[in-house]
């Protein structure tokens, strides 16, 4: 399945720093070529103007939509920050296409460095999936660059930068994109769609914690934030109308954290993910999703009343919104339809063929791990912890970090000292894939526990396909969605079926966004597919 990349272009061909053991990764110290290392990113919003609402625009086949990336201040509880938008707002616009379009988006970077948009989960024509030095120069700093996007599967998707990721997306770089299905019996009915981005950010004494233009912090763990924002705002307040079914299409956009999303007193019907449907739809408490997964749940509320959306975690409960229902019915009544479970035909057909991919060998296996070089006695002490040296109540559970336990640890720990792999155990070097269009390839991820600091991993890879997850530490999965990012938690394998469909060079890596930017990621060549003799 896999042959050497000769020829190919490095991911990211530009200056690079080398770890341990050989393992080459960005260092990203492009951002010297815009901030000096002594000068720290802006922080002050004075005189910036004021973050507005999300435009939601429906752009229609062919169509153009125009980003500009900008500072804006934007006001939070007790406090205004600097962060950075599109189009002026946190998130960005909200796009609504329909599947099969195609659409250009014509970007301008007024922003704090250069940039690019990667169109995360769209299987698109390569040249637009936005990866610097592989797809695309990056924009500088008053540059421009166009994007030519393609539809061709249902579901929610986002946009983001693929530069210095743990700051730019931090800052509020984000924003959806709703793609309507051909079939418009494709979704099971429902009163109305709420778009929701899930995002934390790290606040201190009234500024965003700093960033360093030289380097990324928090390598170990992550930026976890201690002010959620949902939809862009804290805890913002909604409406419903009594038995209204409400379709909440929620994307985890930050840097870290894993959300566990639960509605008490209401009625949570699972039916879809990354891209389209589930297999079969599925009554639920609540649903995990992790930074970059997307998940479609049905909410049906039974009466008027206050209900809080809210994220729950081993060692408390965090509102994330106000639903506020009327007393007014909601009209047409569909109840009837919420207590039916429907699916998806074409992955029920995709479970018929699954036997003998479920009983092969993986083509390709790839281990997560960590390699610190900090303090023996900060490292050290964590390791333990994350094997259950501590005791007492502990946000670590069910193999995900759901806190920051070790805040100063964190905090000290860079893409210095932190080296995070994607490694083929095999040769413990960076993996050497070359796939063709039309493959399928079976794929298997091992999270190690045998690392430094073992940890859960949103797996990501870009639009050269999608996947179906087959089975987790050797269990089937009993209810398969059309995927681009899988959570691997602390010491899971994961076996995926990876459907290969469009050429060129691709990137894989983990969504935590500064797990990425200390290493965990590389790239991938996919051949066009041999053209057939006359």
């Amino acid at each position: 399945m896999s042959s050497g990349r000769e020829g190919t272009p490095a991911l990211y061909p530009r200056d690079r720093v080398v770890h341990r053991r050989g393992m080459e990764h960005p260092g990203h110290d492009h951002a010297h070529h815009h901030t000096p290392a002594a000068a720290p990113f802006p922080t002050d919003p004075a005189g910036l103007p004021e973050a507005t609402a999300p435009a939601t625009l429906e752009p229609g086949d062919g169509a153009t939509v125009a980003l500009t990336i900008a500072p804006v201040a934007k006001r939070l509880d007790g406090a205004t920050v600097r962060m950075l938008a599109y189009n002026g707002s946190v998130p960005g616009p909200a796009l609504t296409v329909r599947q099969d379009t195609e659409l250009t988006v014509d970007v301008a970077n007024e922003g704090d460095l250069e940039t690019t948009v990667h169109w995360h989960g769209l299987r698109l024509d390569n040249s637009s999936d936005g990866v610097p030095g592989a797809t695309q120069a990056p924009i500088a700093v008053g540059g421009r660059h166009t994007y030519r996007l393609r539809f061709p599967d249902p579901g929610l998707y986002w946009y983001h930068p693929h530069l210095r990721e743990d700051y730019t997306q931090e800052l509020g770089l984000y924003g959806t994109i709703l793609v309507r299905p051909a079939d418009d019996d494709y979704w099971p009915p429902a009163h109305r769609d709420v778009v929701l981005t899930l995002d934390d950010l790290l606040v201190e004494d009234g500024r965003i914690a700093p960033f360093s233009p030289a380097e990324t912090t928090h390598a170990a763990m992550g930026r976890f934030g201690n002010v959620y924002l949902t939809g862009g705002d804290p805890a913002p307040g909604l409406t419903a109308n009594a038995g209204e079914v409400v379709r909440f299409w929620l994307v985890d956009t930050a840097n870290t954290r894993t959300f566990d999303v639960r509605v008490p007193g209401a009625r949570m019907k699972l039916v879809g993910g990354d891209s389209g449907r589930v297999e079969h739809d599925e009554f639920v408490d609540g649903v995990v999703v992790a930074p970059s997964e997307r998940t479609v749940v049905d909410v049906l509320f039974p009466a008027p009343g206050a209900y809080a959306l809210e994220h729950h975690t081993p060692v408390g409960t965090h509102r994330l919104a106000t639903v506020t229902v009327g007393a007014t019915p909601a009209t047409p009544d569909l109840t009837a339809a919420f207590e039916a479970l429907g699916g998806a035909p074409d992955l029920a057909a995709e479970r018929a063929g699954l036997d003998p991919w479920l009983a092969a060998e993986p083509d390709e296996v790839l281990s997560f791990v960590a390699e610190l070089a900090m303090d023996h006695g900060d490292h050290g002490g964590h390791h333990a912890h994350a094997h259950g040296g501590h005791h007492g109540p502990s946000a670590t559970a069910d193999g995900i970090e759901w806190e920051d336990e070790m805040v100063e640890m964190n905090r000290a720990s860079t893409s210095a000292t932190v080296a995070w792999r994607i490694v083929d155990p095999a040769t413990g070097e960076e993996p050497d894939w070359r796939f063709t269009a039309g493959q399928r390839v079976k794929i298997r991820l091992v999270n190690e526990l045998e690392s430094d600091h073992p940890m859960q991993h949103p797996f990501h890879l870009h639009g050269a396909g999608r996947f179906l997850v087959l089975a987790r530490d050797g269990a089937t999965e009993p209810n398969l969605v059309w995927k681009d990012t899988v959570l691997v938690r602390t010491g899971e394998t994961v076996d995926l079926l990876f459907d290969v469909t469009n050429p060129g060079r691709w990137m894989a890596h983990c969504h935590i966004a500064e797990h990425h930017e200390s290493g965990m990621m590389f790239g991938f060549t996919v051949d066009e597919a041999a053209t057939a003799a006359p």
